[in-house]
């Protein structure tokens, strides 16, 4: 029996290399791969992984995507499991295959044939993707932060946009220098005011034709009658306060009806003039979730699961994150899509799946709500700590709030590499930071 187990080991197959399904890549490679328990492969459409939350600071400029992205090869080499570049695209429960895209360079040449993958449990952690709801000229001249390369392809178009304006003679032309952020739950928040200090640091890099009072204006159109409209209202209140401090304009019960090239246009008439425009509102799970391999999804194309996080029509199937509707018992509704959800599925499911292997039952996933934090750049950090930390709800705001914050991410690196790399990696950023630029200026 022992033999069989090592020729042919337990397949595990993560689909989706975001932040928990790198976690539980990781994990579960140095608990059953590394001892040959189990062959553990994850399969993601891109080479490099970056934390999400991390997004609308690459858009800004405020940090450097070749700083803190990480090769899936190099993680999968250290932590003994498989990595396999691929797009899912099928799935055949009963072959129990999973099959993906041919693999195109930039320039559309195949790199990679279609081919599968056989599994015995498979997790699908693809995360989500910007929902534009069907706007008309969304899809076309709004740029989406789901990904590491549109944020950069948004920092690109800023700094044209303010060198162009820079280089051109006479009066700016309407919009020109305006940027339209459509949603202000988290990212958009957090981008206008990270963009509000970048922008104005990159001016004083020679820029001086830009007045950054006058010139510049960002604007955030949010449908629902208050910013983060999924957090409370004490909260929405404070960010509301500190976003008008920054000049930041917020229009509340507006939604947007059409994005064109020369702005946006709202359901009540009102026109918005923006040279960018950035779509920040809403989610769903990639539509090619939806009733894949027969199994059960919602409306946002989410994989509908189990307290278990097992998918209700095949228990060899998990799903979690942000492509996962997940019972949450205690408010009747489901678990947020959140990265500290995320991060407590890849905890549960590392936890499980080892029990899954000896034929034991599964424990139900129940959810803890910590509190939300909101990143303001370096202006300020407000939020709310709950749950397990505190008896109720508590505000916090400042230093204190600014170091919770770091230390999510922190987290993260932590249970990718461990105290000694994250540490030393960590010294390294201080140092270099201080002899270079604060912002990325190309």
């Amino acid at each position: 029996m022992a033999s069989e187990q090592k020729t042919n080991p337990h397949k595990i197959v993560i689909v989706g290399g975001g932040a928990g399904g790198l976690e539980l890549a990781t994990q579960l490679g140095r608990k059953l791969g590394k001892h040959r328990k189990a062959l553990v492969t994850l399969v993601d459409r891109s080479r490099t992984h970056l934390w999400k939350p991390l997004l609308h600071q690459v858009a800004a400029g405020s940090m450097d995507l070749n700083d803190h992205e990480l090769d899936y090869l190099y993680q999968a080499r250290w932590h003994h499991f498989q990595f396999r570049l691929g797009r899912m695209d099928g799935l055949d429960r009963e072959a129990k295959e999973i099959h993906l895209a041919p693999t195109l360079d930039e320039a559309g040449r195949e790199v990679l044939s279609a081919y599968s993958i056989p599994y015995d449990t498979l997790v699908i952690a693809v995360g989500s993707t910007t929902n534009d709801f069907g706007t008309p000229g969304a899809a076309e001249h709004a740029i989406s932060l789901d990904n590491p390369q549109q944020a950069a392809l948004f920092h690109s178009q800023l700094l044209n946009a303010c060198l162009r304006a820079n280089a051109q003679r006479g009066q700016l032309g309407s919009g020109q220098l305006h940027i339209a952020i459509i949603g202000a739950g988290a990212t958009g928040v957090e981008l206008a005011a990270e963009l509000h200090n970048t922008i104005r640091e990159f001016l004083s890099f020679g820029l001086d034709r830009i007045n950054p009072e006058k010139d510049i204006k960002i604007t955030i159109v949010e449908a629902a009658p208050k910013i983060l409209p999924a957090l409370s209202d004490r909260l929405s209140t404070a960010v509301s306060g500190l976003l008008r401090k920054l000049n930041v304009e917020v229009l509340t019960g507006e939604r947007v009806t059409e994005v064109s090239p020369g702005g946006v246009k709202t359901a009540t008439g009102r026109q918005i003039p923006a040279e960018l425009v950035v779509w920040a509102a809403g989610i769903k799970a990639p539509d090619f979730l939806k009733d894949i391999g027969g199994l059960e999804t919602n409306r946002i194309n989410q994989l509908v699961v189990s307290q278990n996080l097992q998918t209700t029509r095949d228990g060899n199937i998990f799903a979690f994150g942000d492509c996962a509707s997940c019972p949450w018992p205690e408010k009747k509704n489901s678990v947020p899509p959140r990265a500290q959800s995320a991060h407590q599925q890849a905890s549960h499911l590392y936890r499980m799946l080892p029990r899954r292997l000896r034929g034991e039952a599964p424990r139900p996933f129940e959810y803890r709500d910590f509190g939300s934090l909101i990143s303001l750049g370096k202006f300020s950090t407000v939020g709310s700590l709950m749950g397990g930390i505190t008896r109720g709800s508590v505000m916090i705001e400042g230093f204190f709030a600014r170091i919770m914050y770091l230390s999510l991410y922190k987290m993260h690196e932590l249970a990718l590499h461990g105290f000694i790399k994250v540490f030393l990696d960590t010294l390294a950023r201080i140092i270099t930071r201080r002899t270079e630029p604060h912002i990325k200026l190309h």
